[in-house]
């Protein structure tokens, strides 16, 4: 939010109020001002409105309006900056809406704001004459007065009524409503409409905050501090300023302390932040305390202290923020492994991001949880992913690959993914396309079999009954479940971000099946086990090991019996747990498809393949209740072809 312009005393902004009805909003004019002054201040405010343009001068602008002493007539001001911007290029519109925030309660008073943006929905059918899209153009104005915190958001409701039915002002608040304020993500869009906030990244943003704030802390200069926040003019992300200056607070405790509460108490009373972005950080705050516990494990009750320290000091409505809740329960787990492996699962990840050596990276984790533990486990799931989603695709198929080769109990992963799932509403506020990267993540876990679909199903029904149906983590599950329902999902699911974990395009499946076919040969004429089981992981495509399953038995039934060396890979295979259950099943289901095909070169394949399914039964490759039947081919005949594979 910008500030008020140089030389101007700054004034505590204070919680938008405006008109309870329609009549209030005309009691606003003061009697004691002439019509021809009137007339007069509408001349001079149409001469400040056009010199703004054509300068971009806030301060002088500011300056030149306030010598004019009639802030009873500042609404007109609003009407005509805004109406005259409406027919002018994106740069003009930017530039009102930025001088309407850098004004408002410094020098144009909120009811005068609020009765500004009455009188232009009630002229909007004027407006329409002159601009052809003035019902949009005024919609976005309005909706970004709310996003600025210059507006009320109760302005729609109580504004409608006082419209005529059928006229553009009520399509103007039908449309800002419907179409800006209630879609995702809408504060990002629309600052960034006409180019505002110059195009600033959330990473960016990240850390420049982070900056000013450790500035202030070794310099101790609040004017400079407040200076610096104006000029990243990000209003809407001053909810994450705050965010991190309270976990600063708590982590370094004492003078930092209370030197960062004063910084947040004078940006509040000076109006650098606004009152909603603070509750919005603290309320960021509360819902990330369990995972600052882990550094700092009595934070749930320093941040209890704050709360209720800003609530005295009323810079804070503690009725206005979430409740803190119970502490939870502490877990089984070795609080001491959990800490040591958050301390350390950022550096393993990014060590990885950087050499992409799995069996490093896999070997690190082993050694930080040698017990296995599911929370230690859970969490490093949780701090792949998000260090992932931060980045780009390169990362997030290499954080793929790596989630598929640790080979963790699906159990393990479940719960890493319920922790994303709950702090997706905090962390959709820094990445605007979580839905999209949390559904994408959900998917590929499926389809390399990390988690298996009853898992990502049994996830939705449990985060349904702690999440409202449009959160981000609700959305990502059924985002995930239509991307799996698609046709050819595993292929287009594993080749969205490049494939293979290096940012390369994805193999073809031809190029696959030949290096499948070659392993095989290789194998067969002589090779380690080991070299093959390595060939067939390296290809990062466990969603297509059934390929390795099919022709390893097609192989087989044409060897009649001389195959078992690649049964004894399969059966290794199975062992390592490097083909699934579900993997080895489809393999056997598409033999049984081409069996009939097969029959044409081998003409006891339907009788080899019976005996292999039972003999992959009692090593339970395969469930009892597998069949190799399918709609239209005869029954199997009992033959003596089962000999071929005793």
């Amino acid at each position: 939010m910008e500030s008020s312009p140089e030389g101007s005393v700054p004034r505590a902004r204070a919680p938008i109020k405006c008109p309870s009805t329609c009549e209030d909003v005309d009691q606003l004019r003061t009697p004691s001002v002439s019509s021809q002054e009137f007339i007069d201040f509408k001349r001079k405010a149409t001469t400040i409105v056009e010199e703004y343009f054509s300068t971009d001068d806030v301060a002088a602008t500011a300056n030149e309006l306030r010598e004019l002493r009639v802030p009873c007539y500042h609404y007109y001001f609003v009407k005509k900056l805004v109406s005259v911007a409406m027919d002018r290029h994106d740069r003009e519109k930017e530039m009102a809406a930025v001088l309407l925030s850098s004004l408002y309660n410094d020098v144009i008073d909120r009811p005068q704001v609020y009765k500004g943006f009455c009188k232009l929905t009630e002229s909007c059918d004027d407006l329409s004459i002159d601009t052809p899209d003035a019902v949009d153009i005024l919609a976005v104005f309005v909706a970004r007065a709310i996003i600025d915190d210059i507006l009320p958001p109760v302005f729609l409701a109580k504004q409608l009524p006082c419209l005529p039915d059928g006229c553009k002002g009520a399509e103007v608040i039908h449309r800002a409503e419907k179409s800006y304020l209630s879609v995702p993500h809408h504060g990002e869009i629309i600052l960034q409409r006409w180019g505002g906030i110059k195009n600033i990244t959330v990473e960016e943003a990240k850390a420049k905050i982070v900056d000013i704030l450790e500035e202030y802390l070794a310099a101790g200069d609040t004017a400079e501090a407040f200076r610096c926040i104006r000029d990243l003019k990000i209003p809407f992300f001053h909810h994450d300023l705050v965010k991190r200056a309270v976990v600063l607070a708590i982590e370094r405790g004492g003078e930092a302390e209370g030197r960062i509460l004063d910084f947040i108490k004078s940006a509040s009373h000076e109006g650098v932040i606004n009152e909603s972005q603070i509750i919005k950080g603290f309320n960021r705050m509360i819902d990330s305390v369990d995972d600052l516990t882990l550094d700092v494990p009595n934070a749930r009750c320093l941040l209890k202290s704050i709360i209720l320290k800003a609530s005295s000091e009323g810079w804070l409505c503690a009725s206005s923020v979430k409740p803190l809740g119970p502490e939870p329960k502490k877990a089984v787990e070795d609080d001491a492994a959990v800490k040591k492996l958050k301390a350390k699962a950022v550096s393993i990840i990014q060590e990885y991001f950087l050499t992409g050596d799995i069996i490093e990276s896999v070997s690190r984790l082993e050694a930080e949880n040698k017990s296995c533990s599911p929370s230690v486990n859970a969490i490093f799931v949780k701090k792949l992913i998000i260090a992932a989603m931060d980045r780009k695709n390169r990362e997030k198929e290499m954080a793929s690959v790596l989630l598929c080769s640790l080979c963790m109990p699906p159990e393990h992963v479940v719960a890493g993914f319920h922790l994303l799932i709950d702090a997706a509403e905090d962390a959709a506020l820094d990445n605007p396309a979580i839905v999209e990267d949390l559904a994408m993540f959900f998917a590929r876990s499926v389809v390399d079999e990390v988690i298996a679909p009853s898992d990502l199903e049994a996830m939705e029904e449990e985060a349904s009954r702690r999440k409202v149906a449009g959160s981000p983590g609700m959305l990502a599950l059924r985002n995930a479940h239509a991307l799996l329902g698609a046709k050819l999902s595993a292929e287009r699911i594993l080749r969205y971000w490049g494939g293979g974990g290096t940012g390369k395009a994805g193999w073809e499946l031809s190029e696959v099946k030949e290096k499948v076919s070659k392993l095989l040969q290789e194998y067969d004429c002589g090779g380690g086990v080991r070299e093959a089981c390595r060939c067939i992981k390296e290809l990062g495509m466990p969603f297509f090991h059934h390929e390795v399953v099919k022709k390893a038995l097609v192989s087989i039934i044409e060897k009649r019996g001389k195959g078992e060396r690649l049964w004894g890979l399969l059966d290794e295979c199975y062992g390592r747990g490097l083909i699934t259950p579900n993997q080895m099943i489809k393999g056997f289901e598409r033999v049984a498809d081409c069996v009939d095909d097969l029959a044409l070169d081998v003409p006891d394949a339907r009788e080899q393949l019976r005996c292999y399914v039972e003999r992959a039964k009692k090593g339970g490759w395969l469930d009892a209740s597998f069949s190799i039947a399918r709609p239209g081919q005869a029954p199997v005949p009992d033959g003596n072809g089962i000999a071929a594979c005793s």
